[in-house]
């Protein structure tokens, strides 16, 4: 059921505010404090006890009288919803805490509101709109009632799963599960009616290799005005898993969240670990770090500029593309041993030695592929009917993207400057900023252009920063004793993936893993598709659908 879109055409008054207009200075850490005690103080009348985080992010605690009255408030002033998510038993509190995440256009820092709740609590999704998917997400994995929300249906438990079943509660222990035979409920799809009106469903098994996913489209004859979308049949238990473990066992884990961010999911995880423990990685880590991130934008890229021209069927137009990206997969196996970068991270800073001599060789590499991928960009506008079909096709509004949380290139498409690599800047970003690729008319043409501009944007950064690489340790001498030592304590990172913004919130109590929270950009942008469809016809879902480039792997953990 497109319950997202149905919301945000009846939403509250604060709703439709909900926009980036209200600009902050990028704040210090002082400012970002002393703006979010301000808000709080304005709003309920007591100054709040604000803790300070690991990585830009601060803690502010709420009774249930002063959340319910700032939420609006957060609206209001253009704060987006970036994360939502459940701890038991957090600190020395029994029960469950929220985490309510929060960004504000302009400033580097995060604002995590925790809310302390029962096993019933209210919905926040009529102002928040993006708060939907995070509220089933918390009623599966916990057993907490939204008892007010719009769309109380299960998210990743399907009807297999027992009733009762609650797999992120500390009772529950990693093991067998006996399936439901014969559920006593199906999905409630949205059922669509009227004169004319088919049912398309389509999935969740698809041909060819790919994850399961439903989708069940209304239309009358091939425009399509209603897409529903379901996913999450294949879970994992990735965060579960991690429970118990010791940080250093968990970057396989992260690493397998979804097989192309490999390595920023690894970055993500480990800079969390780092800032929990206090470690410091050294200037060549970063600058290796940097080097592998770009080189996955790159062949992530490459694939969808390649799938797009495959799906309106110009196999000439791809095979340029598919050659670079290989090539590019082979240089990542010379510098890592992985054509994915497998093993190539760890806790404070690179995990395998990369020679300068295979540095010099991907540099060597760059400067024939830039003008080889310059030509095949040529080729593709040379086109007037490949042109003709991306142009206007999948439109995305701008007006999504606030409420959804859109992220990456989609959102880069559709008019957005969002960048975590520059907004909330980590490693060597912070002195090498990448350039931003920005379109307007947020169609698969513009989604091909920013992604084509970050790929070149990409390549030239790397030879940048191995140009101006220093010699010196990949990894922290203080690491060891460090993980040795560390201290209880949790701590958000971002990363800027392929496909945008992914976060990972990381709890670490006794010296292990107590809870360990990921949410990739696939888990806000698959609620886009629902949204860019409408109006197209049925077979043009292939070609929007890969211009996204949405992953069922980092979605369904």
């Amino acid at each position: 059921m497109n319950l997202i879109k149905n919301t945000m055409e009846s939403l509250t008054p604060a709703g439709p505010r909900l926009r980036e207009s209200r600009q902050i200075a990028v704040s210090p850490t002082v400012q970002a404090n002393q703006y979010a005690t301000d808000l709080i103080l304005d709003v309920s009348g007591k100054e709040p006890q604000i803790r300070r985080g690991k990585n830009n992010e601060f803690y502010i605690p709420l009774g249930e009288k002063e959340f319910l009255k700032t939420v609006p408030v957060l609206s209001e002033r253009g704060f987006v919803l970036i994360n939502l998510f459940c701890v038991q038993d957090f600190e020395e509190s029994s029960g469950f805490t929220l985490f309510y995440v929060f960004r504000l256009s302009g400033s580097t820092d995060v604002f995590a509101f925790m809310r302390h709740v029962k096993m019933e609590t209210t919905s926040i999704a009529t102002i928040f709109p993006s708060a939907c998917w995070y509220e089933r997400e918390i009623r599966d994995g916990f057993g907490i009632e939204f008892t007010d929300a719009f769309d109380k249906r299960r998210l990743f438990l399907h009807e297999a799963y027992p009733e009762d079943f609650h797999p992120l509660l500390k009772s529950f222990k990693n093991g067998k599960i006996q399936a439901v035979e014969n559920p006593k409920e199906s999905y409630p799809f949205k059922q669509v009616e009227g004169k004319g009106v088919y049912q398309i469903p389509v999935g969740p098994v698809h041909a060819g290799i790919i994850e399961p996913g439903h989708f069940r489209f209304s239309v009358i004859g091939e425009p399509i005005f209603n897409l529903e979308i379901r996913l999450f049949y294949k879970h994992r238990g990735i965060e579960k898993l991690a429970e118990g473990k010791s940080p250093s066992a968990c970057i396989p884990i992260a690493e397998a969240i979804s097989g192309d961010e490999t390595v920023a999911n690894a970055v993500a995880f480990c800079k969390a670990v780092e800032a929990i423990a206090g470690i410091e990685i050294p200037t060549r880590a970063s600058y290796l770090r940097a080097i592998l991130l770009e080189l996955e934008r790159i062949y992530s890229h490459m694939s969808d500029l390649s799938g797009m021209i495959t799906d309106i069927g110009f196999p000439r137009m791809t095979t340029p593309f598919l050659i670079l990206r290989e090539n590019i997969f082979r240089q990542n196996e010379h510098l890592t041993g992985s054509r994915f970068m497998r093993g190539a991270i760890d806790i404070g800073g690179i995990k395998k030695k990369i020679p300068g001599e295979a540095l010099s060789r991907l540099s060597i590499y760059l400067k024939t592929f830039i003008p080889r991928f310059e030509s095949a960009i040529k080729d593709v506008n040379s086109s007037s009917s490949l042109i003709d079909r991306f142009s206007t096709t999948g439109i995305l509004k701008k007006r999504l993207i606030v409420p959804l949380n859109l992220t990456g290139p989609i959102a880069r498409a559709a008019g957005a400057s969002y960048d975590v690599r520059l907004d909330h800047p980590y490693g060597i970003y912070k002195d090498k900023p990448p350039e931003r690729a920005i379109k307007t008319t947020g169609d698969v043409l513009s989604r091909f252009k920013v992604k084509a501009s970050e790929v070149l944007n990409s390549a030239e950064l790397i030879q940048e920063l191995i140009a101006s690489i220093p010699e010196g340790a990949i990894v922290a001498e203080t690491t060891g004793f460090a993980l040795s030592n560390i201290p209880d304590g949790y701590a958000l990172s971002m990363v800027e993936a392929p496909r945008g913004q992914n976060l990972h919130w990381v709890y670490v109590r006794g010296g292990v893993i107590e809870r360990y929270k990921v949410r990739t950009a696939s888990f806000c942008n698959w609620q886009a598709i629902e949204h860019a469809v409408l109006g197209n016809v049925v077979p043009d879902f292939p070609l929007i659908n890969k211009s996204l480039n949405l992953s069922y792997a980092g979605t369904d953990l």
